[in-house]
This record gives structure tokens, sequence and C-alpha cells, in this order.
């Protein structure tokens, strides 16, 4: 069977790591072009791309997939199925008939819940306690095709969404592993149940409103975790949290820095309190706030915004 893989960020290329370590016959590599990144802006290949030149695989990265751009790679290829993770685009209609075997994508959701860009942190957001890694039938639209198979993920009450992201990468794989080499005997199955979309995750989310239920809040910390990372304003600066837990307490305002122990930072909230024990201050690195106020004050009554 020739395989064409699609994917881009570091879920696929896990995945595209297992297909080729249990000796799937993968023929080419299609990932989104390579962006720059951090401070310096410098050009770096997707986590699919160094995947796949490691392994000596072609890697094609079209900046569209309209009027055809594909047809002359899938000609080249000639891939009997493309398998589809995290690529970043909806397929078109010329790409989605080529292979006789269909195109199939790994969706990290149990679908139709979550169609769409971010499904793990949406799920975590939310306060789900389980979800799925659906491997489906792709059709034209976003997310909506037939299920071949799923796996039900249990999230832990105080797993993080890159907690999550590392074991959805794990057993999305082992189930296309497990699909591919039976996909001409599976039956899919049309999804069903109520719809939702997980939007894109901006930045503008992760700022924590602490009016909001301590249970939200934490959600809300573990969902951003490790990134965008969730933030609040203390005295002015912006300040990123990335654990936090919850706990009862009536006195204070909501957003009110009540105390600062061993434990952690103790802030008010709508509904009781959430003890901060992580923290990054602007051009200080990740500490345990109990190790953080070793050489630094953090002052009492202080409400952040």
């Amino acid at each position: 069977m020739r395989i064409l893989f699609m994917g881009t960020p570091d879920i696929a290329a896990g995945c595209l790591e297992r297909l080729i370590a249990e000796k799937f016959n993968i023929v080419g590599v299609v990932t989104r072009t390579d962006k720059p990144k951090g401070r310096g802006h410098k050009t770096v290949p997707t986590e699919v791309k160094v995947v796949a030149n490691a392994h000596n695989i072609p890697v094609f990265q079209p900046e569209t997939l309209k009027n055809g751009e594909l047809a002359d790679v899938l000609a080249e290829l000639a891939p009997d199925l493309i398998v589809v993770v995290a690529y970043g685009r909806i397929l078109p209609k010329y790409v989605l008939d080529y292979p006789r075997l269909g195109c199939i994508n790994m969706h990290a959701s149990k679908l139709p819940k979550y169609r769409g860009a971010a499904p793990i942190q949406r799920a975590v957001i939310n306060g789900d306690t389980e979800t799925a890694a659906t491997v489906m039938l792709m059709d034209e639209g976003l997310d909506t095709g037939d299920i071949l198979a799923e796996r039900i993920l249990t999230i832990g009450e105080n797993e993080t969404a890159g907690e999550l992201f590392d074991r959805m990468t794990k057993d999305g794989a082992e189930l296309l592993c497990e699909v591919i080499p039976n996909i001409e005997n599976i039956t899919p199955v049309p999804q069903s149940g109520d719809t939702v979309y997980a939007e894109m995750i901006t930045k503008e989310e992760a700022h924590i409103d602490w009016t909001k239920s301590s249970r939200e809040i934490c959600n809300l910390i573990r969902g951003m975790n490790p990134a965008p990372i969730a933030y609040t304003y203390y005295k002015g600066e912006a300040v990123k949290i990335l654990k936090a837990s919850a706990i009862d307490c009536e006195k204070g305002v909501s957003g009110e820095i009540l105390d600062v122990s061993k434990a952690g930072m103790t802030v008010k909230t709508g509904d009781g309190a959430v003890i901060v024990s992580e923290i990054r201050f602007p051009g200080k690195k990740t500490m345990r706030v109990c190790d953080y106020i070793r050489g630094n004050d953090i002052e009492l009554g202080v409400v952040l915004g």
C-alpha cells in the first residue's frame, strides 16, 4: 500500500514516526510551508518535515492546495491511501478523490464534538473528563466524515493540554496502525450527536478572569499549558501562570492575593480561591512560587487584573 502522509505539527510528526517504525510504505509527505519562529524570526521546518527528512522521505510544501497545485505530486507518487493528521487545511475534492482507498484523518476528539483546530485544548478548558482519538474517512466538510475507529481517553483532573497531546499522539498513532491494514474491511459509521466546534485558541483567551469559578480558572490554566500559557497582570506586568489548584475560601475580592507561602500564591476567585504553584514573571524562567519568593516579594492585597 502506497501512503502519502499529510501533517504539520508535533502530533502529526509523532504519528508519522510510528508509521515509519511499523514499516508502512510512506512514499511522500505533504506539510505546510516553513515559518519564522522565536525572537530571531528564523525560518524553521515543520515538525513533520524534520521527521521526513530524517528518513529520506520526499517532502512537498505547496502554498495552497487550490487550483490543482497537488495534482502533479499525486500523479508522481500514485498513493493508494492518504493519511492526514493536523495538516491545517481542508482537502479539495481532487485530492480526496485521487487515492483508491480514500483519505483518512486522525482527529483528536470524540467526533462530532470538537471539530476544528483546537480539540485537545478545548476539551481541557471546558473541563471534559474524556475525549477520543478518532480515525475517520474524509469528505469535503470540516471533520464531518464517517468514523472508522475511535479510542477513548480519560482526561485526568489535573492533566494539562500538553500532557494530553502526548497521550493523544501515542494512542492516535496506534489507532492508525490498526486501521490502515484493515481499511478495506471496515464499515464506516456516520457521526452522531451534537456538533461542537473547537475554534483556534487566541492569546486573549488566555487572560484569566478572576471573577470566574476556581474550577473554570484551573481548567483554563491546564488548557493553556504549554501554549499560549494563561496570564494575569500583577502591578501592570503580565505574569504567566502554569499550575494551580482550587480551594474553598470566602474572604477577599476576586483577583486578590490573599496569601503567599510554600504551598504557593492564594488568589481569590468568584466562588473560592486557587493556589498558584507555578509561575513565570517577566524576564524570568518558570519557577515554583515557593522558589520564587526566596529572592522576590509578592505583595499581599494586590488585586490581579
